[in-house]
């Protein structure tokens, strides 16, 4: 059985309601349901690799993070190692692995992603510049499979970065 879960502070308790009632993924959109076709477009399959994700985990708060901004679309914490004095990471609170794994529906959460950043930046003062990058796949460097923008900035950044 497939069962769908939204990468939250919820999301154990949605898979343990998933798997006792035992709905299908196509029920969601039966008359009654409390689910609407937008909200399963937030949704994933709950899969070990999900459930195991050091991202999910630090959304759902079971690992510390220092947070600097959040609302229902994404959270945004600073980088344990950081590259510059401002180095945050903006994760969407929706586990795609990576940006090629990104789908047809997911135009306005990556957008979203990017006016976070700016957001960030803004509020952090980087009005002399700043940098966003995200990494796609292992030779890129991205060393978490759950898509993320890292804002550096706060010092002159060197190009090329590679």
């Amino acid at each position: 059985m497939q069962v769908r879960f939204k990468c939250s502070a919820n999301h154990h308790r949605l898979a343990e309601y998933f798997f006792s009632t035992k709905v299908a993924p196509d029920e969601s959109t039966r008359e009654g349901s409390t689910s609407s076709p937008d909200s399963r477009a937030f949704m994933v399959l709950y899969t070990v690799a999900v459930m195991n994700c050091l991202f999910c985990k630090i959304i759902e708060g079971s690992i510390p993070s220092i947070e600097v901004y959040q609302d229902d679309q994404c959270y945004a914490f600073g980088d344990i190692d950081p590259k510059a004095p401002v180095h945050v990471l903006i994760v969407p609170r929706e586990h795609i692995a990576s940006l090629a794994d990104a789908g047809e529906h997911h135009p306005a959460l990556l957008g979203h992603l990017l006016w976070t950043a700016a957001k960030i930046a803004r509020d952090k003062g980087l009005s002399k510049g700043y940098r966003t990058v995200i990494n796609t796949g292992r030779d890129a460097g991205q060393s978490v499979d759950h898509i993320h923008v890292h804002l550096l900035g706060g010092r002159r950044l060197a190009w090329p970065p590679g």
